[in-house]
């Protein structure tokens, strides 16, 4: 794929957690609808128009490239994964360094709730390399998130341990747009065993 055949935007699934509190189960292989989570929150970036995919793994990777059908995304390995969210960001952002992406859509395992409507609605906001964009539910800025290429080098500058990029977001707050999400997606994540009930 050329620079020029390339898509502008491309989707960075987050899928690298250990699942620490679900008792060491990675999110990842979590089961929902009879299928690996992480093949799941892949198809949901697919189906909202986004052809180039990266998936960050971590946790129990060989396991998950065995288990899931993930043959039409560029898998990317995190071996710094249990520092947290933050290298895994910086990894996936690296990884799309050379493919003529100006942005990267961003979203995480572990959000079932989020479907493609909410997806395509924060990817419609793409307008170039400067734009930063973040779906929000009844106003309060969640996932995903689009980050222009502008933005990378800043983000992974500041994405250290689970905080991804939260401390350049609240930096450049007033340069976020942000889109209402909340009457198509429920922004839950699966932490622990109680919300284990939101898979399906």
């Amino acid at each position: 794929m050329t620079e020029k055949q390339a898509p502008p935007v491309a989707g960075l699934l987050l899928a690298a957690g250990g699942g620490r509190r679900l008792g060491g189960r990675p999110k990842a292989l979590l089961p929902h609808r009879g299928r690996p989570l992480v093949e799941h929150a892949a198809g949901v970036l697919r189906t909202a128009g986004l052809t180039r995919v990266h998936v960050v793994l971590g946790a129990r990777a060989a396991a998950v490239r065995e288990q899931a059908e993930l043959g039409d995304c560029v898998l990317v390995e995190n071996p710094d994964w249990a520092d947290g969210m933050g290298s895994s960001l910086r990894a996936g952002l690296d990884s799309l360094a050379g493919t003529g992406a100006r942005a990267a859509l961003v979203s995480l395992v572990d959000q079932p709730g989020i479907g493609p409507e909410a997806v395509a609605r924060v990817l419609a906001a793409y307008e170039d390399e400067t734009s930063l964009v973040s779906a929000a539910y009844d106003g309060v800025r969640g996932h995903p998130v689009l980050f222009g290429a502008a933005h990378w080098a800043g983000i992974a500058a500041t994405a250290t341990g689970d905080q991804g990029a939260r401390a350049y977001l609240k930096e450049h707050r007033e340069s976020i747009g942000l889109v209402e999400c909340g009457d198509v997606a429920q922004p839950y994540d699966i932490d622990t065993e109680a919300d284990m009930g939101h898979l399906e």
